[in-house]
């Protein structure tokens, strides 16, 4: 079987224990959990069955072998990961708000998370896709580079390239995010954004519109999987358009649900899933993170996303 591969900031998140307590006023934080975008998403694929691997960074620390560790634990190869001696690992601080929402401090820059070689891909057999977090093209150009440069040598060798654009405000160099990921729309296969991402990548009003234009920009465009929370998610190809349905579990913690949803599609699309098998169980994927506090820490595997999807989940 073919392989998913990813490139980005590994992380640990330490978290708000409650609500409305800001970053600002002294009180309890949980954590440190494994984290970052790439992380998050590489292990849900590897969970659903697929080889997958991961191009990061971590320091020689105590926070790095939280990551690693769990990484490993999960199946995802981390033969690519180096451990700086000359860096602590990156970081991030997360309060949240009861509407859901949620605000963010990063210590990323300047970390081992950015102290990343650009890899020999000799050693990586069968990559199916190499899949990008836009949060982690902002974190300084030449992070932003190297990724970039790795995507192209992954396509290079036969890999398809999903991304998803995945803004974080607090990650922003400019404003300009649309020069930032033009290398990468231009050669993207799977675009996987929310609707607030798709109508800004596309500066288009509405969502149909948005989607037409995008697939007639960027020929290598194949699929638009269009993330909708509670409204479920939307397959767009160039034959049609699919949707999936939501799961109802009870929500503790919506960190990492998107990013889990793109690692279940992508591994369902490698398993030879149909476009609504793989919407389904990247919608169980990202439902069943929802419902575990912490980044990636769900119950996610082929069992229990079936499971969910049956009705079956308890």
């Amino acid at each position: 079987m073919k392989s998913i591969w990813t490139m980005g900031e590994m992380i640990v998140e330490i978290m708000r224990a409650k609500s409305e307590v800001p970053h600002s006023t002294p009180g309890e934080y949980l954590g440190p959990y494994a984290s970052g975008a790439p992380a998050i998403m590489i292990s849900a694929a590897a969970r659903m069955g697929v080889p997958a691997g991961i191009i990061g960074g971590v320091g020689r620390d105590a926070f790095g072998d939280v990551i690693v560790d769990r990484l490993t634990g999960c199946g995802v190869d981390c033969s690519h990961v180096n451990r700086s001696a000359n860096a602590a690992t990156g970081s991030a601080f997360v309060m949240y708000h009861d509407d859901g929402s949620r605000e963010f401090i990063f210590h990323i820059n300047g970390t081992a998370a950015v102290d990343v070689p650009v890899p020999a891909l000799d050693r990586v057999a069968a990559p199916g896709y190499f899949h990008v977090m836009g949060c982690s093209l902002t974190v300084t150009p030449e992070f932003c580079q190297k990724i970039v440069d790795t995507a192209l040598q992954f396509a290079a060798h036969g890999a398809e390239i999903s991304f998803d654009p995945n803004i974080r405000p607090e990650l922003l160099r400019d404003d300009n995010f649309s020069a930032i990921v033009a290398p990468i729309l231009s050669n993207c296969s799977v675009l996987m954004p929310g609707v607030s991402e798709l109508l800004m990548l596309s500066k288009k009003p509405g969502v149909e519109e948005a989607v037409d234009y995008l697939f007639a920009q960027y020929p290598s465009l194949k699929l638009i999987t269009l993330k909708n929370g509670s409204k479920g998610s939307t397959i767009y190809s160039r034959d049609g358009l699919v949707k999936a349905p939501t799961f109802k579990v009870e929500q503790l913690d919506a960190t990492g649900a998107g990013d889990c949803f793109d690692g279940a599609f992508l591994a369902s699309l490698l398993q030879g899933k149909n476009l609504y098998e793989a919407a389904c169980n990247a919608n169980a994927a990202g439902a069943l993170n929802a419902a575990a506090f912490g980044p990636m820490e769900g119950r996610i595997s082929p069992e229990t996303v079936a499971a969910l999807i049956s009705g079956e989940n308890s």
